[in-house]
């Protein structure tokens, strides 16, 4: 009974309340408080996942948390564009491009800056770098840049059977990305060091109910989370077009929602000197972003006959590639700097700064 009382549960419960309830459509107020509990069920997602994680060890627990996160992705983008038709075709890119963005730039960044702060230098496995940022590039370039200029569809279109080979590919690279994680490198995606000692020397034991309870409630947070977005998603569009701003920051304010239980378990970690773990959570979340959402849409779009814009903008293509190259530069030699972490969080408010004032 004790363990039905705490937040992490309510919280999630009072979510799909209100939800259910149809305030939240006709009253500012109730959008609100929607808000303050669509966040707070963010971070219910962040405690259970973390509890799944403890029990599952590493490197499951981070890819449990990068899928379902994904699936939150797909679900908003989906059912966005749905509801909205061709109106929202460059609605999977917006928020694609944002994630990517804001995992590269700044959960990386955060995390770099934040861990150099706290323990100076931080020790990760550049080996499990490389082989994240070797897929990572090859699905960035397959779904966000060729589009721009392939000849077959005039614009920043795939043909159908190109978006049939981009979508293969994508799952085939974040299959073998997968293999390695869990199977074949595994030994490189593992935390080592001086690190880990306190939690060998003071193992958590999670039990069977508490595991279970929380893998329940983490599929009801995240639940929760998908329809709030999708409901808040309309006001946050009427503001964003209220002030004259882009409406691809609709993608980005989608992107920082869904991202945000990453960002605070990458974060934490760092903070405990396990550096390692928060770049498998950024590595993995990007790469399961586009791996898994670009296929999910494109399906869909080919099914119904929607359009899909993918190609990025010539700014869009070369603030990105920024992005990567720092990154890659970054994580190259296996220790952590602070310059590191300000560089990147630098090209973070460089990409808002630019959409807002293109």
């Amino acid at each position: 009974m004790k363990q039905l009382l705490q937040w992490t549960i309510i919280i999630p419960i009072l979510s799909w309340v209100l939800f259910f309830s149809g305030l939240v459509d006709n009253s500012s107020i109730f959008q609100i408080v929607a808000s303050i509990l669509l966040i707070l069920s963010v971070m219910s997602a962040v405690h259970h996942s973390e509890i799944i994680a403890e029990r599952v060890g590493e490197p499951y627990g981070t890819i449990i948390l990068a899928i379902s996160i994904t699936v939150i992705e797909v679900s908003i983008i989906i059912s966005l564009m749905l509801s909205e038709g061709s109106e929202a075709a460059s609605l999977a890119r917006d928020t694609v491009y944002a994630a990517t963005m804001l995992i590269l730039n700044g959960i990386i960044g955060l995390c770099l800056l934040i861990g150099s702060i706290k323990h100076y230098e931080q020790n990760f496995s550049t080996s499990s770098v490389t082989i994240g940022l070797v897929s990572l590039i090859s699905i960035i370039v397959f779904t966000l840049v060729f589009p721009t200029f392939t000849e077959s569809v005039h614009g920043s279109y795939y043909s159908t059977p190109q978006l049939i080979f981009a979508s293969i590919a994508c799952v085939v690279i974040y299959s073998s990305f997968l293999f390695a994680q869990t199977k074949g490198y595994r030994q490189y995606f593992l935390t080592n060091g001086s690190n880990e000692d306190e939690t060998k020397t003071h193992p958590i034991e999670i039990n069977n109910k508490t595991f279970y309870t929380s893998l329940v409630f983490l599929l009801v947070s995240l639940g929760i989370v998908v329809l709030l977005a999708k409901t808040l998603s309309p006001t946050i569009e009427t503001i964003i077009i209220g002030y004259n701003l882009p409406k691809s920051l609709v993608g980005v304010i989608i992107a920082i929602i869904i991202l945000l239980p990453e960002a605070i378990a990458a974060i934490i970690a760092a903070r405990k000197n396990r550096l390692q773990t928060s770049l498998n959570l950024a590595l993995g979340s990007a790469l399961a972003s586009i791996g898994l959402t670009i296929p999910s849409v494109a399906a869909v779009c080919i099914i119904m006959n929607m359009p899909i814009v993918l190609g990025l903008d010539i700014k869009s293509i070369v603030l990105l590639a920024l992005s990567v190259f720092t990154v890659m530069l970054s994580l190259s030699k296996g220790k952590s700097n602070i310059v590191y972490g300000v560089v990147l969080l630098v090209n973070l408010f460089a990409f808002m700064f630019l959409m807002i004032y293109p």
